[in-house]
């Protein structure tokens, strides 16, 4: 699996406030990023977690996993994958 960088991170964002959708922003992430893992899930499933970046309306949280089990972090050395959230 692979860490993102900062450049990365800063065209992840880009392609982010270019997507009409949330959905097509996680296509592009996907596409810009192979092998590393991009989801768009409901904001509500996020509260509690703080965003490492805000996107227009939009969130972006970085996500480590232990193999089995996913969890939320601020480093991007430690991602191997993100989620992105829409507010209403």
């Amino acid at each position: 699996m692979m860490a993102i960088n900062a450049e990365q991170l800063t065209h992840v964002a880009r392609l982010t406030l270019q997507c009409v959708t949330l959905n097509d922003a996680v296509k592009a992430v996907r596409e810009a990023l192979p092998g590393f893992r991009a989801s768009a899930v409901d904001a509500l499933d996020m509260r509690g977690e703080t965003p490492v970046l805000r996107i227009g309306d939009r969130d972006l949280y970085l996500m480590q996993s232990d193999g089995h089990c996913w969890s939320v972090t601020a480093d991007p050395g430690q991602a191997v994958g993100l989620v992105l959230t829409q507010h209403m």
